[in-house]
C-alpha cells in the first residue's frame, strides 16, 4: 500500500478523514515531550476525544529506547484494547511505535527478550506517524532501533512503515537551534550516504538528489525559522528517509554511533562529523572501490552528487559539505587515545558492507583521528 501523506499545516481535517477511513476507534498515542509544545494538535486531539475517539497516551521511553520500553508499550496497548497507533515525535517515539506494532500480536509478555526471538506478526493495525523534527526520516522507513541488554537491535520489516504520515512543519518552530542543526544534518547525511551506497538504484538516487537539493535550498530559511524553510526541510528529510529505506546507510552512520554515546552529541551531529571526512577520503580512494558496478561508476556517482549540490566537481561537493559543517559551528569533541581505541573497534561490519570503498581497521582508526581533530 502506498503511504498516505496528510498535509496538516493549516489544520488537521485530513487526519480526521484518515482515522475514520481506517476504522480507528481506540488509538494508542506514542509521544515524546514535543507534544507539550503542540497546542493546536493537542486541542484538535481533545476535540476528537469529545467526538468519541478513545486515546491512550504512552510516553514511557527514553532516547535510544530500550526493549523494555517497548514491552511496557505493548502491555498498555493490550490492556486498553487499542486498535491503532499514532506516533508523534522524533526518531525514538517512532522506533517504539514501530516495535509495538510489530510485536503486539506475538505470544507472551515479552520477558527475557522473547519478542526478539519470534517471527513477526504485525496483523492489521493502522499506523500513523507525525514527525516533529526534520531529520530521521523514520516515518518513511522500514527500520527501527532499540537496545536490549546494552546491545543495539536493528529491527527491519516492511510492515512497520507507517500507513500515513502527518506533515505539519509548524511543529519545527519551537525546536532549539542545536536540535534543528543536528536533525538537518541527519537528513543531509542520509541523502549523501544513500547516494553512494552499494544498494543504490535509479529510484533511490532520484530521492537522494531531490533531498540534497531541497536541503541546500531551504537551509537558510529553516535556520531562520521561516514557514517556507521549515516546510521545505521537513519534506527534504522525508524524501531522504525514502532514499535510505531503499539503500540503508553506510560507513558514516556505522562510525557515528559510538561518537554519540561516548561524547553525548546528537546523532545527526555525529553523522556529519564522520561524513565531512569520509567524503573527501572516498574521492581520493576510488581505486579501493568494492561496488560491483566498478570504480568508474562510483566516480560518476560522485559527479552526479556534485551536480545535485550545485557545484562542478566532487572535490567542490566535499568542500561544500565541510563549509556547511563549519557554518553550523558544531563542536568537534576531543578524544583520548583510549577513546580512539574504543571507537575503532566499535564499527558494525554489517553496515560497512553497504559502503562502496574498503575500510579496514587501520583506515577506520586514521579516519577517526581526522574526524575528531578540531584543528582539521
Amino acid at each position: 500500500m502506498e503511504q498516505k501523506i496528510l498535509n496538516c499545516c493549516g489544520g488537521y481535517g485530513e487526519l480526521d478523514g484518515w482515522l475514520s477511513e481506517s476504522g480507528c476507534r481506540r488509538v494508542m498515542l506514542v509521544c515524546d515531550d514535543s507534544i507539550k509544545f503542540m497546542d493546536g494538535f493537542r486541542e484538535h486531539l481533545d476535540q476528537l476525544k469529545k467526538d468519541g475517539l478513545y486515546v491512550v497516551p504512552f510516553s514511557g521511553f527514553q532516547p535510544n529506547p530500550l526493549y523494555e520500553n517497548v514491552v511496557d508499550g505493548i502491555r498498555v496497548f493490550r490492556e486498553n484494547g487499542c486498535d491503532s497507533i499514532l506516533a508523534v515525535g522524533g526518531g525514538s517515539a517512532l522506533d517504539v511505535a514501530k516495535c509495538v506494532k510489530l510485536f503486539s500480536n506475538m505470544e507472551g509478555s515479552g520477558e527475557d527478550g522473547s519478542f526478539l526471538k519470534q517471527q513477526p506478526d504485525p496483523g492489521r493495525i493502522p499506523f500513523t506517524a507525525m514527525p516533529t523534527t526534520a531529520g530521521t526520516g523514520s516515518e518513511a522507513t522500514r527500520y527501527s532501533v532499540i537496545y536490549y541488554d546494552g546491545a543495539k537491535q536493528s529491527i527491519t520489516s516492511d510492515a512497520i512503515i507507517p500507513d500515513a504520515v502527518i506533515m505539519d512543519p509548524s511543529v519545527l518552530r519551537t525546536l532549539p537551534p542545536y536540535q534543528k542543526k543536528a536533525t538537518m544534518m541527519d537528513a543531509f547525511c542520509h541523502a549523501l550516504e544513500s547516494y553512494w551506497s552499494v544498494n543504490s538504484n535509479a529510484e533511490s538516487m532520484e530521492y537522494s538528489s531531490r533531498a540534497l537539493g531541497m536541503i541546500l535550498e531551504n537551509m537558510d530559511g529553516y535556520l531562520d525559522n521561516t514557514d517556507q524553510g521549515n516546510e521545505g526541510m521537513m519534506t527534504a528529510a522525508h524524501i531522504a528517509g525514502k532514499a535510505i529505506n531503499i539503500t540503508q546507510t553506510t560507513a558514516g552512520h556505522a562510525m557515528c554511533y559510538k561518537i554519540t554515546s561516548l561524547f553525548g552529541v546528537a546523532h545527526g551531529h555525529a553523522a556529519i562529523l564522520c561524513d565531512r571526512v569520509l567524503f573527501p577520503w572516498m574521492i581520493r580512494n576510488t581505486d579501493r572501490c568494492t561496488d560491483p558496478r566498478g570504480e568508474e561508476y562510483l566516480k560518476d556517482v560522485f559527479g552526479r552528487m556534485a551536480a545535485s549540490m550545485g557545484v562542478g566537481t566532487p572535490e567542490e561537493a566535499a568542500d561544500k559539505v565541510r563549509q556547511i559543517f563549519d557554518r553550523l559551528e558544531l563542536e568537534v569533541p576531543a578524544a583520548t587515545e583510549e577513546q580512539f581505541e574504543i571507537l575503532k573497534n566499535s564499527v558494525n561490519p554489517v553496515r560497512l558492507r553497504n559502503h562502496p570503498i574498503t575500510l579496514d581497521i587501520g583506515t577506520i582508526d586514521t579516519l577517526y583521528h581526522e574526524i575528531l581533530d578540531e584543528d582539521r
